[in-house]
């Protein structure tokens, strides 16, 4: 058996959601069995939950995301996963040039650089013997497929999420470390503006009433 992320890519929502539907009625056998499932669209360049699934082996809660899916889903709409989203078809690009191999990317550059503004997809954690099986339910539509290997997508999404706690200190402590003279100054200013705006905004106003 072998545990993979797999991401289908549809392109009508509503079959994505019909798929949905009938993988959290049956999510599967010894075969192909869905431990975990999530309904996504890319907007605006970051991801929307739209509907979820988890069969209740690590959160015990059939209606909620968690483990390894909710917390690629965390990444993935979280300012590392809009970066790798953004800069995967320069990736694309400089690896042609280059001759480098694409699978020197990480699964989750990989996985972020899938979607593009308007697309779903359905990403799920599954154990399969048998790949056919769980290709032959999303097949039913049109639909691009991909595997990952769920270790090391889970070890990345580790590691992610320990860059984004160092980005939030490093962030903080440049804001508690920055001088509080140059801070005073730009209050200064952006306390002098805002006031400048307000005495437009009531000279205006103050003129309409005239």
């Amino acid at each position: 058996m072998a545990e993979n992320v797999v991401i289908g890519l549809f392109e009508v929502e509503s079959e994505a959601y019909q798929t949905l539907t009938q993988l959290k009625q049956y999510p599967g056998d010894e075969k192909s069995f869905i431990s975990q499932a999530a309904l996504v669209k890319k907007e605006n360049g970051s991801l929307r939950l739209l509907d979820s699934f988890d069969t209740g082996v690590n959160t015990r809660d059939d209606t909620a995301i968690g483990g390894t899916i909710g917390a690629l889903f965390g990444i993935l709409g979280g300012p590392i996963g809009v970066l790798l989203g953004g800069s995967y078809g320069a990736l694309i690009g400089s690896a042609l040039d280059s001759g480098d191999s694409l699978s020197d990317a990480s699964k989750i550059e990989q996985i972020a650089g899938k979607m593009v503004d308007g697309e779903v997809a359905i990403i799920c954690l599954a154990s399969e013997e048998d790949e056919e099986i769980l290709d032959s339910r999303l097949n039913r539509f049109k639909v691009i497929i991909a595997r990952y290997d769920a270790a090391v997508v889970a070890a990345e999404v580790e590691e992610a999420e320990r860059i984004e706690e160092e980005m939030a200190r490093q962030a903080r402590k440049e804001l508690r470390d920055e001088k509080k003279a140059a801070r005073k100054e730009k209050v200064a200013e952006k306390r002098a503006k805002m006031k400048a705006d307000f005495a437009t905004f009531k000279a205006k106003f103050k003129k309409k009433e005239d």
